[in-house]
């Protein structure tokens, strides 16, 4: 839950914080505070004497999600993200959860319930009705954020398979420290790491409001995907919707009518995907005394 409040807070803060940046000198900036943050925790909670131990494949996985989930996919979100309209690039971001159904569902033989897929239909009515006319576009910012939201659906799946063998805090550091890494040798050969030395006061402000959430995010959602299935925790996640449009009517316009139902059947949906069991347990128990 704590996550997508989060995640809400973030696309929200995001859009302005990458209009006034170079998106990929921002990524690398935002990413590799969080991965210094990271490290400190590894240091304080003594997990860095686990790394001394890990053979050489699981150092490759913790490569690969650093690879697929802490450097590819934010060049290409923080790019769409300066083309495409706000509304647009949280809707096919927030379409995750379809992508994280079938992988989960094929790789790590987790079970969809009809729950679950009741659920995934009301989400996505409530996030369409979200969207205006104008946020649909089938351009090229639209088409990064795509692909960097199936590379994201791919490395929680690989997250979630890793976390049983390995411990929360090893996975969130290695996805933002490789991930930073990798991003650095992209700047490199773009020949944008000049960049980084123009960086004024007023980026670098957005930059450490962003990594604070950037932090919390990384560090709520791996924490308890190790506790939950990645298709219901993906299905939570949904509620960071809500939370966008609420802060977008607060500080840019009031929501409409038709916001408002969005975000209700946002909320339903995450509510069917939990309750519904209970609901008809309770239900059943009633007809039974009776």
């Amino acid at each position: 839950m704590s996550t997508a409040i989060i995640s809400g807070f973030s696309i929200f803060l995001n859009k302005f914080a990458v209009s006034v940046s170079n998106p990929y000198v921002f990524t690398f900036s935002k990413n590799i505070l969080v991965a210094l943050f990271l490290t400190a925790v590894l240091m304080i909670f003594k997990d860095y004497k686990i790394l001394k131990s890990l053979n050489k494949k699981q150092w490759a996985i913790l490569v690969v999600i650093g690879l697929i989930g802490g450097s590819i996919p934010f060049l290409l979100f923080f790019k769409g993200l300066s083309m495409a309209s706000a509304a647009g690039a949280s809707f096919i971001q927030k379409t995750m959860f379809v992508w994280i159904f079938i992988l989960a569902s094929i790789f790590l033989k987790e079970k969809i319930f009809t729950r679950h897929i009741a659920a995934g239909l009301a989400l996505l009515g409530g996030n369409l009705l979200l969207l205006k006319f104008s946020d649909i576009r089938l351009d090229a910012g639209s088409g990064l954020i795509f692909v960097a939201t199936l590379f994201w659906a791919v490395e929680n799946v690989i997250s979630k398979h890793t976390i049983k063998e390995l411990p929360a805090r090893i996975i969130m550091w290695s996805r933002m420290f490789f991930g930073s890494v990798f991003i650095l040798i992209f700047l490199a050969f773009t020949h944008q790491l000049v960049l980084l030395e123009n960086v004024n006061m007023q980026q670098l402000g957005w930059t450490a409001i962003t990594s604070v959430l950037l932090f919390g995010y990384v560090y709520t959602w791996y924490t308890g995907i190790k506790y939950i299935k990645i298709s219901e925790a993906a299905i939570i996640l949904m509620l960071g919707s809500p939370v966008t449009t609420a802060l977008s009517s607060i500080f840019a316009k009031p929501a409409t009518l038709k916001e408002y139902l969005a975000m209700l059947f946002i909320v339903g949906g995450v509510l069917t995907a939990f309750l519904a069991n209970k609901i008809a347990e309770k239900f059943k128990q009633i007809y039974v005394r009776s």
